[in-house]
């Protein structure tokens, strides 16, 4: 149906209604005669007669009773949508679909939603928790609005906003660093060398830029620990279980508290963005738009 379909359709209704062809003209500020080619001619493209004219004014046939309450129904719907719209806008009432990795969510995305959801109330939120990796392809398949990443590789199809740095270290429990010292007879040096280590799985990116690390330094990693989530690394190596990979940011009370330790590496870990990203392909909606100018204006959650 083409916008001339639509128009002829707005005309008809309001004869129906008025069931006069002058005060359908008055009410569309048009003339009689517009009204009356315009009845005709959709009379003509639907092969049949949808009223007739008496001393009062017109009346509907049968046909053009059915057709009405289709197209009453119709704009009844459309007019339902608008004051949907107007409702949304008035209170900012949206929807934004998340991406994140559980660890991401915790320490880095929730202040952020706190902020933002106290700006705005009605904006609902969708949070998928998945690795980056699946963030980032979600993201390329359009199956979410915006991802909270650990960058990685540059890719042209997303817009990247970076909020800080992720510092990757080795840490294990003082217990199990104090029995390592004594059962191996090694230096401190020595302790990530001769450490049972506890990583993330291999499918996680944290994991592939760990083990190009330690692959540096000729440390194997096919004998390590694998958990499926950095707050279980964290609990494994509080256990004293092992040296584990942790994001240093998220363990500082561990650490400040001495129930972790750092352990002795060859050289710091180059640190790694952690942005919020979104796809430079799609035309963002209102409520992911405000997201980010949020995230643009805030930009106030450090994690350095």
């Amino acid at each position: 149906m083409d916008s001339n379909t639509l128009s002829l359709y707005h005309i008809f209704s309001a004869v129906a209604e008025a069931e006069s062809i002058s005060g359908a003209a008055k009410e569309l500020f048009i003339s009689q005669p517009a009204v009356s080619k315009a009845i005709k001619k959709l009379e003509e493209s639907l092969g049949t007669i949808l009223l007739y004219r008496n001393s009062r004014g017109v009346n509907l046939t049968h046909e053009g009773t059915v057709l009405y309450e289709y197209i009453h129904s119709a704009f009844e719907t459309i007019y339902a949508g608008e004051e949907s719209l107007k409702h949304i806008n008035e209170l900012g009432i949206g929807h934004i679909h998340i991406g994140v990795s559980s660890t991401l969510c915790k320490h880095v995305l929730l202040p952020y939603l706190k902020g933002f959801l106290e700006l705005h109330p009605h904006t609902q939120i969708a949070i998928d928790c998945q690795s980056t990796l699946h963030t980032v392809k979600l993201l390329e398949n359009k199956e979410i609005d915006i991802g909270l990443i650990a960058q990685p590789d540059s890719n042209k199809k997303l817009q990247y906003i970076t909020i800080g740095h992720l510092q990757d270290t080795f840490v294990a429990s003082p217990q199990y660093v104090n029995g390592l010292l004594q059962r191996e007879q090694i230096s401190e040096k020595q302790l990530l060398e001769k450490s049972k280590l506890i990583l993330l799985d291999k499918k996680n990116l944290t994991r592939r830029y760990v083990d190009r690390y330690l692959n540096k330094w000729n440390i194997d990693t096919d004998d390590a620990m694998e958990v499926s989530s950095m707050e279980l690394l964290i609990d494994f190596v509080k256990t004293g279980l092992g040296t584990g990979c942790v994001i240093k940011q998220f363990v500082l009370d561990e650490l400040e508290k001495g129930q972790i330790v750092e352990i002795s590496t060859p050289n710091v870990m180059k640190q790694r963005d952690v942005s919020f990203a979104y796809s430079a392909l799609v035309p963002l909606t209102g409520s992911t738009k405000a997201f980010v100018d949020y995230i643009n204006d805030t930009k106030g959650i450090s994690i350095s």
